[in-house]
C-alpha cells in the first residue's frame, strides 16, 4: 500500500552484532595515517620507510584498524591490538576482506580519474554467525577521493570527500564541542558537487 512513499527511499536491514573496530586500509600516506608517521615513523604498527612525504603512494596498501570511539576522534590501534579484542581468526578474515576490496575498487576507481587514498568498512556478526558488511562502503563518506589528475605528492590533495567541510571547520574559532557550527550556503553547495561530480565520474552517469 505504501510503495509509492517507500519506493527508492528505503531498505530491509538486518540486526547484527557489531565488531567494535573499524576496518581501515590506506594505500597512500595521509590524514590521521600522515600525523601518525611523522610522529613515530609507523602507522598502526606498520613501520614505514623513512623520508615518506604527504600523500605519497604506499608500496603496497596496509591494514590500520580504528576503535570505534562513542565520542571524539576513533584511536588508530595496530592489527595485534584488534585481534585482542575481536579474537586472532576474525581478524585475519576481516584484514583479508578489506584489503581485497579495497584492491579492487582502487583499480576501478583510478581507471576513471579518482584515486582512492583510504576507505574503511564496519563489519557484523548476523544471527547466523555469518560475518557481513553492515554500513555503507566506497563512498566519499567512508572513503577519500583524490582527482588522479591533479595528484601531486608532496602535499594535501584536492578531495571529492568531505575533507572540503573538515578544512572550512578547522579554520573557524570552534573548540570542537557541540553545537557545531551551521554551514554556509556556499560551502554546503560546494560539497554538494564534489559528491555529485564524484558519483559521476565513478559511474558514468548525472545523478
Amino acid at each position: 500500500d505504501h510503495v509509492s512513499e517507500l519506493g527508492g527511499r528505503s531498505m530491509l536491514v538486518r540486526r547484527t552484532e557489531v565488531f567494535p573496530v573499524e576496518c581501515v586500509v590506506r594505500g597512500y600516506l595521509t590524514g590521521s595515517g600522515w600525523k601518525d608517521y611523522q610522529r613515530t615513523g609507523e602507522v598502526c604498527g606498520h613501520k614505514l620507510p623513512a623520508d615518506l612525504r604527504e600523500s605519497e603512494q604506499l608500496a603496497e596498501p596496509i591494514f590500520t584498524p580504528a576503535t570505534k570511539a562513542e565520542t571524539g576522534h576513533d584511536e588508530n590501534i595496530s592489527e595485534q591490538r584488534m585481534a585482542d579484542i575481536v579474537g586472532r581468526e576474525t581478524t585475519d578474515f576481516l584484514r583479508n576482506v578489506s584489503l581485497q576490496i579495497y584492491q579492487e575498487a582502487s583499480t576501478y576507481a583510478r581507471g576513471r580519474g579518482i584515486i582512492i587514498a583510504d576507505t574503511k568498512f564496519e563489519f557484523g556478526r548476523d544471527s547466523d554467525g555469518r560475518i557481513i558488511l553492515i554500513d555503507e562502503v566506497l563512498t566519499p563518506d567512508s572513503s577519500r577521493f583524490w582527482p588522479a589528475g591533479s595528484y601531486q605528492v608532496g602535499k594535501s590533495q584536492p578531495s571529492f570527500d568531505k575533507q572540503y567541510v573538515r578544512d572550512y571547520l578547522e579554520g573557524l574559532d570552534w573548540n570542537k564541542q557541540p553545537p557545531a557550527p551551521g554551514l554556509p550556503a556556499e560551502v554546503a553547495r560546494a560539497m554538494t558537487d564534489r559528491y555529485l561530480e564524484a558519483y559521476q565520474l565513478l559511474v558514468g552517469e548525472s545523478l
